[in-house]
């Protein structure tokens, strides 16, 4: 039998990485997570812009009808009410006033343009139809628009979107270096302070030195943990990120093996810190005749299909009608996940010895699945009772978000 004093002198060795471990990977936050972000250009917000694109995606689908994305049409008759009653009520989980790349007013407007979007979106907080979640992506931290940055930070939060309890995010664009994170964190403080609101902040991934540093290191976990609790997410920019390495713009896009790989080392990353990976956009839009539409809504959604199908929850969102395949695409993965997620959910919490043995990091992964798709509409609680999971209180426990 070991002595006592081998056990109290463990436990003194590792109590402190223990508690380090814990302050660096508290696990998942409390809350849902969008399925994606829509950017929507500064001088192009107007109030009721959420549902003007819920409007705009069902009129495109009823002037096009969707075309063949290789569901089951059990499942479509499933899906499509659903995304039809979604686009008219909730066509925007999480909006970004851009005031940078999508943003093309003059340097001399920026001021007023940001000021309108953000007394836009006021309004809709006021009228109860903005979107879950509001934010600005503004200019970078380079020294030639680091001032201009976070001057339109400060024009934006000071109007009030987020006046009161509301919280805002802060899309920092084009990163390179762990500093200018550390450098922007006084900065939101100051600004919360100033205006009464609550910050996240999400870091985009557009650059090589935000993915590997100069000494070979992986930038992006640098960054996750220099960031700390603000962080919600890092977000993938397919494009700049992609012509930085060189490649063609013919073969730019979220689905390259380059990609990937700065997405994969991204999961890495936020993995247990609370934030997420997000994936990027594509820029092959459905407009134009029938044809061009339909074209458009099968690159999209096979790219969020296989977004979804590499642990990548949310996306980008650059038109109105992507909004209709975003949902198809994310409906569909959830409901056809529903029945296996729950049966397997039930033998593992009743130690039911079955085809397939779960371990709990198993069981957390698919109660959070179940989650996904009842915070985002894809299925309901009484379709989750029907196919034998447990319920949300149960199935929150099982994936581990934080109260």
């Amino acid at each position: 039998m070991l002595d006592d004093a081998v056990y109290a002198e463990l436990d003194r060795r590792l109590a402190p990485v223990d508690a380090a471990r814990l302050a660096a990977w508290p696990g998942q936050r409390p809350g849902r997570q969008p399925v994606h972000t829509c950017y929507v250009p500064a001088d192009a917000v107007v109030p009721g812009v959420a549902a003007a694109w819920g409007a705009a995606a069902l009129a495109a689908l009823d002037e096009h009808g969707l075309p063949d994305l290789g569901h089951p049409p059990a499942l479509l008759e499933e899906v499509l009410p659903r995304v039809r009653a979604k686009l008219a009520a909730e066509p925007v989980e999480d909006l970004r006033v851009d005031a940078e790349d999508g943003y093309r007013g003059r340097p001399e407007d920026e001021d007023g343009d940001v000021r309108a979007a953000a007394a836009a979106v006021a309004a809709d907080v006021a009228a109860g139809t903005a979107p879950p979640s509001v934010g600005i992506r503004a200019k970078s931290l380079e020294g030639p628009t680091r001032r201009r940055g976070v001057r339109s930070l400060d024009l934006f939060l000071g109007t009030g979107p987020a006046s009161g309890a509301r919280a805002a995010v802060v899309t920092l664009p084009k990163v390179t270096d762990v500093e200018q994170v550390r450098a922007l964190l006084p900065v939101l403080d100051a600004l919360e302070s100033a205006h009464g609101v609550a910050i996240d902040l999400e870091l985009q991934v557009e650059t090589p030195q935000a993915v590997l540093g100069a000494d070979g290191a992986v930038t992006l976990a640098r960054m996750v943990h220099a960031a700390g609790p603000r962080l919600t997410g890092l977000h993938f920019g397919t494009y700049d990120y992609s012509a930085a390495l060189g490649i063609a713009a013919a073969h730019q896009a979220s689905d390259h093996p380059a990609a990937d790989l700065a997405k994969q080392l991204a999961q890495v990353a936020v993995a247990g810190t609370g934030a997420v990976a997000v994936d990027g956009s594509t820029n092959v839009l459905p407009v134009g005749s029938r044809e061009q539409v339909h074209a458009g809504w099968r690159v999209h959604a096979g790219l969020v299909r296989r977004a979804l199908e590499r642990g990548l929850y949310q996306g980008w969102d650059l038109h109105p009608a992507q909004l209709v395949t975003r949902y198809v695409a994310t409906y569909a993965f959830h409901r056809a996940a529903l029945p296996a997620a729950a049966a397997r959910l039930a033998a593992y919490a009743e130690r039911v010895d079955g085809g397939v043995l779960d371990e709990p990091a198993t069981a957390r992964a698919l109660a959070a699945g179940v989650l996904r798709g009842l915070d985002c509409g894809a299925v309901d609680e009484a379709e989750v009772a029907a196919a034998g999971a447990p319920d949300r209180p149960a199935l929150e426990a099982l994936a581990g978000r934080r109260a």
